[in-house]
């Protein structure tokens, strides 16, 4: 598809996006139908149909893509930035969502959902038959369009992301800075902190502290610089495009710091907060069971108050992200033994001793031991043991018992946009990596990037992380403008995790046989991509909360 003018491409597209939302309207409708009775929707009926339910959690995360990207290319367009790159990534996006709007949309690289799975048939099937649905299906994403795409971003610096993000200058400036960091401090030794298992060395962590990353959202007044959550996306981004690893070093801080700002008494954030964004202090989130998973409501782990106003933890905890090295755990326990559901757990703020490789936990009343790992290893998880594990009274967030699932429910938001973040930034590297490679081996006396079917890749994995930055920036945006935004940020979530596996073994299968080698980074990039559907709630999970919030 040429066409004649750049509006010709925008009116195109912006008049697919009606029938899109007629076709979705018409499936939550009949997902509810599937779901409810007695006039409310059922879980056990959600869970009988998960299907259709999480069907329509995927099919919303389309059509909110979509929009997203049709917003992108008008702010480009406004600004004079829209030129062909941006036009190639908007008809490929297109054309390629459509067409699994239409035929199946991909929730995994197992899994394909249909419309008729959430209850629909052929006359909201012929909903879609639009005339620039049909012509975006049938002309846009052509083989011709993904060979210019990448034959243009083989004219680029490789620093650069493919397109135009359409971010401010103030967030190019730092999406600049962290760049330069993570191709000078990160990149050169990201690998070799993998094959070894080594943590992240501490010179790494003072020098984030020195740039502000652990103390970037939290406001000024206790020692923070208070900027926006679209400014931890680019730099948790560009971080993680260096090494996950490094990109999460961050999340630790943004879930605590988030925590005491929503939930702390007016004294635990001003003794808390200036320690977390100087990096005086790090944290670690302490929230997994290893029979309760994303079960939260069904935890174990005990806090009985003791006779000075302290509490004594008991109990076992896993996956637990950088616990030997940390000073402080945000503690989910229960601290209502009657109770069998989130209305009895609590927060604590626990300190511990920092830990050394020879004795990772010498505090008293805690022990544990490193579960070995594919990737995501920078900072090492580990299982938990409490034994008498004292916490002082006074580090109970908020001040009250009863209050810590609801407490960590309103970090979600953050949270889940800060994981989209590391996958656009896992996904990234990926595409640096397998782009790099197809330039650089030759088969059959040309580079493989030559290949269509590789050029295709290549160009589905820039356009698809595109597509999942825009979604995620937006996430980030209602954010930073005070909207709830649970819906958008999961929605983030989920995308971003498949796109940054897909573009993973893509780039994995690029490199053939030499991708299987250890030796060869992208090794590494496919085990870390692999987790980020998995942690901050499984797609599973993730598709579940979503579908359970249009439905509501």
């Amino acid at each position: 598809m040429t066409p004649t003018l750049l509006s010709d491409l925008l009116a195109l597209t912006n008049a697919a996006l009606p029938p899109v939302d007629t076709v979705f309207q018409a499936a939550r409708t009949a997902v509810a139908a599937l779901v409810s009775e007695n006039g409310r929707v059922s879980g056990r009926l959600i869970e009988q149909n998960q299907t259709a339910a999480h069907g329509l959690a995927w099919l919303a995360t389309y059509q909110q893509s979509l929009v997203q990207m049709q917003k992108w290319a008008e702010r480009l367009q406004d600004d004079g930035k829209f030129g062909e790159v941006e036009q190639l990534i908007l008809q490929i996006g297109f054309g390629e969502y459509l067409n699994q709007i239409h035929g199946g949309i991909q929730m995994n690289q197992g899994e394909v959902v249909r419309l008729q799975d959430m209850g629909l048939g052929p006359d909201h099937l012929s909903a879609l038959m639009q005339p620039a649905v049909i012509t975006l299906t049938q002309t846009s994403n052509t083989q011709a369009a993904r060979s210019r795409l990448v034959e243009l971003m083989q004219q680029q610096s490789a620093n650069l992301t493919t397109g135009a993000t359409g971010l401010d200058d103030e967030l190019e400036m730092i999406r600049e800075q962290f760049r330069r960091f993570s191709v000078e401090r990160v990149e050169p030794h990201a690998h070799d902190w993998h094959l070894k298992d080594e943590l992240i060395p501490m010179e790494i962590i003072d020098a984030l502290a020195e740039m502000g990353v652990f103390g970037l959202t939290i406001p000024e007044e206790f020692g923070g610089f208070g900027l926006s959550k679209a400014s931890m996306v680019v730099v948790s981004e560009e971080l993680s495009r260096g090494y996950i690893g490094v990109g999460s070093l961050g999340t630790r801080s943004e879930i605590a710091a988030e925590l005491i700002i929503c939930g702390g008494t007016d004294a635990q954030k001003a003794n808390w907060l200036p320690k977390i964004a100087s990096a005086e202090i790090l944290p670690t989130a302490v929230f997994t069971e290893p029979n309760t998973g994303s079960d939260l409501g069904a935890l174990r782990t005990r806090a009985v108050k003791d006779a000075s106003g302290d509490y004594q933890i008991t109990g076992n905890k896993t996956w637990i992200t950088h616990a030997a090295r940390t000073h402080v755990m945000t503690l989910l326990a229960r601290t209502d033994p009657d109770s069998t559901d989130h209305r009895g757990l609590s927060m604590f703020l626990a300190e511990k001793t920092p830990g050394t490789v020879d004795a990772p936990f010498p505090t008293e009343g805690m022990s544990g031991g490193e579960i070995e790992v594919l990737g995501y290893r920078g900072m090492k998880e580990y299982e938990l043991a409490f034994d008498g594990f004292q916490v002082k009274g006074e580090n109970l967030l908020g001040g009250a018992e009863g209050k810590g699932f609801k407490q960590l429910m309103e970090t979600f938001e953050s949270a889940r946009i800060q994981t989209a973040a590391r996958a656009i930034g896992v996904a990234q590297s990926a595409l640096d990596l397998a782009t790099q490679y197809a330039q650089d081996r030759k088969q059959f006396g040309k580079s493989l990037i030559e290949f269509p079917r590789v050029s295709g890749k290549l160009a589905m994995m820039a356009v698809e992380i595109m597509i999942a930055r825009q979604l995620t920036y937006f996430s980030a945006w209602e954010k930073d403008n005070g909207h709830r935004c649970d819906l958008e940020a999961g929605m983030a979530k989920l995308l971003g995790a498949r796109v940054a596996w897909a573009a993973a073994d893509n780039g994995l299968q690029i490199h053939g046989g030499n991708g299987f080698a250890m030796e060869y980074k992208i090794s590494r990039v496919l085990c870390d991509a692999r987790i980020l559907n998995i942690f901050e709630g499984a797609a599973e999970i993730q598709a579940q909360v979503i579908a359970r919030r249009l439905l509501a």
